[in-house]
């Protein structure tokens, strides 16, 4: 926002300092935000930002998440496929605005003696976060692909999962929670990204990856068709760990494979260029100027 020429604050909740556009984060845990500014300010105009949970799965159970969506003039979402989410009335309300990532000036060289896969996840179920690490057991003896799973746990049980998969399994690696520097960095320097999230309201690992220039192999879910093309080669279905297997073991071993979703990936990469946010911020600060 200050490239654009306006001050943008950041709050856990609505204060008394004054606004010219609220922008709350979640349906329902912002929910409080939208009531609050209805009744105070019910002139100051709302763009609720929708992540997944909330598209595909708060805003169909949650009263107060819906409330938050009746309430809200518009809708902030990450990727073209968002708005079908939406209550077919509301739909017209969904502004797209892909999250961005800076491009890799030098991509670092990959390690030789490994192929390093990242997985750059937080531990929580719409992850699926230990998908990548069931599907690398099945590869055959002589392959070297070795994940690295970067991501906090966000209770102990899925962190015991975690380390207890990393014991038993010599081509998983839990890195834990890294610096967003050091994910970049990972990503960057590794051959190809995995996602198998069951839902992503804009997979923000993608963009890190498209301008890395790294290649993705992702679960087929509306998140990553609309980021990566409907056609892209590298999903699989949501959930299957043979299908991830068969993928990651035709990137290793398949040049030309490689070089497919390479060059798909790079004609998908416009999107996450900072310039392509700033011109969407730019439309939704216009219109809520009037």
């Amino acid at each position: 926002m200050t490239s654009l020429g306006h001050q943008a604050r950041i709050a856990s909740e609505l204060t008394n300092q004054p606004y010219d556009l609220l922008v709350p984060l979640h349906a329902r845990r912002s929910a409080a935000a939208v009531f609050r500014s209805r009744a105070l300010h019910p002139e100051k105009p709302i763009a609720l930002a929708l992540t997944g949970t909330d598209l595909y799965r708060d805003i169909h159970t949650d009263p107060e998440a819906k409330k938050a969506l009746a309430l809200a003039d518009r809708f902030i979402v990450l990727h073209e496929r968002a708005a079908l989410a939406l209550p077919k009335p509301l739909r017209g309300r969904a502004v797209v605005v892909h999250q961005s990532a800076g491009a890799v000036r030098r991509k670092p060289r990959p390690r030789a003696r490994t192929f390093e896969v990242a997985f750059v996840a937080h531990l929580r179920p719409e992850k699926d976060p230990l998908r990548a690490a069931l599907a690398v057991r099945l590869l055959p003896p002589l392959s070297k692909i070795r994940i690295l799973h970067a991501g906090r746990a966000l209770t102990a049980d899925l962190a015991n999962l975690a380390k207890a998969e990393e014991n038993r399994n010599p081509r998983y690696e839990w890195l834990g929670e890294v610096s967003g520097r050091r994910a970049r960095s990972i990503i960057a320097r590794s051959r190809l990204l995995v996602l198998t999230s069951r839902m992503e309201g804009g997979a923000n690992v993608v963009s890190e990856a498209l301008a890395a220039r790294t290649p993705v192999i992702a679960s087929r879910i509306a998140c990553t068709e609309a980021l990566l093309g409907e056609n892209y080669p590298g999903f699989f279905p949501v959930g299957s760990t043979k299908a991830l297997a068969r993928l990651l073991g035709k990137f290793e071993a398949d040049a030309a494979f490689q070089r497919e979703l390479s060059l798909a990936c790079a004609r998908q990469a416009w999107k996450v260029a900072p310039p392509e946010e700033r011109r969407a911020w730019r439309r939704v600060v216009a219109w809520a100027r009037g």
